[in-house]
């Protein structure tokens, strides 16, 4: 149809790790990246056991960012250059691995009493080939630094790049945009073409884009050029993000991603030989290298 809104729509893999779902995106079968982003997961909702919490022990990453972004509950971040962070809902956690970095994600201790909450998305964001190999970094920015837009019946935090005429002070390591929309009941948001790719991905509630219902923990990518308008009968949580296409297609095996598959085989053999650095303050454990982990892409 020539009116239709939508270019694909990528249905969730979802996977059960002891007392929360995640839901994964991407890479998908039909699709590995929309702008920079290549791994889009949604964590929970959950509510752990009394006594318990996530615990990801450390592990490597390179050639990438991660951005984490809570809706509930709380994560302990540790890594490698001796960073640690607590993030919590409407912050960001932006982790550059470029040559290579190590963390760790850990429910607080404060939490763990009463059995912590957990709902949020993790994103990964390749890195463009020229800055692959850079310096790793970290960067925190709180909930209140991020723009917030009202809308009618709704609100969006711009978590990263430019969008309805504000910008994020969180870095972009190339063309991004990154938003957080609530909707209340009845609420409306116009989706300009910010970015040449956009996804769709509803976390919560229901919502509809020019009267197309969008299905729970689905993303949608956008055809280039569109404009349409978000709205919700009872309300709704939607995350909008994309960019600049990629200048190339990308590797991933587990937690390394890269443009050169000789690079992904280096950092396999580098975390084997325990030749990464592991957090200073968390790393009398780690996860070792998976025979056939859960994402493999390789073009």
């Amino acid at each position: 149809m020539a009116d239709d809104p939508f270019l694909q729509t990528l249905l969730p893999t979802t996977h059960d790790l002891g007392g929360f779902k995640v839901h994964r995106t991407l890479p998908h079968r039909e699709r590995t990246t929309i702008g920079p982003f290549i791994f889009v997961d949604q964590m929970g909702p959950a509510k752990l056991a009394a006594g318990t919490g996530i615990d990801v022990r450390p592990h490597p990453h390179i050639n990438l960012a991660t951005v984490t972004y809570l809706f509930t509950g709380a994560i302990d971040h540790r890594d490698s250059l001796g960073t640690f962070a607590t993030i919590e809902p409407g912050a960001v956690n932006l982790m550059t691995a470029g040559k290579g970095i190590t963390h760790s994600e850990r429910s607080p201790a404060a939490l763990r009493r009463d059995g912590p909450e957990l709902s949020g998305i993790q994103t990964w964001l390749a890195l463009p080939s020229a800055r692959e190999e850079m310096d790793p970094a970290f960067e925190h920015v709180a909930r209140d630094d991020l723009p917030l837009i009202e809308g009618e019946g709704a609100r969006a935090r711009i978590v990263m790049g430019r969008l309805w005429g504000e910008a994020s002070p969180v870095t972009c390591h190339s063309p991004t945009i990154y938003a957080d929309i609530h909707l209340a009941p009845g609420g409306s948001m116009p989706i300009d073409p910010e970015a040449e790719e956009r996804g769709l991905y509803v976390a919560e509630g229901e919502a509809a884009l020019d009267g197309s219902a969008l299905q729970r923990s689905t993303l949608y990518v956008l055809r280039p050029g569109v404009r349409a308008t978000l709205r919700s009968g009872t309300g709704g949580h939607v995350m909008l993000c994309g960019g600049a296409p990629l200048d190339g297609p990308r590797h991933v095996f587990w937690n390394f991603v890269s443009s050169r598959r000789e690079r992904i085989d280096q950092a396999k053999a580098d975390w084997k030989a325990g030749r990464f650095a592991l957090p200073p303050d968390d790393h009398d454990e780690y996860i070792p290298l998976p025979e056939v982990p859960m994402t493999v892409s390789y073009p």
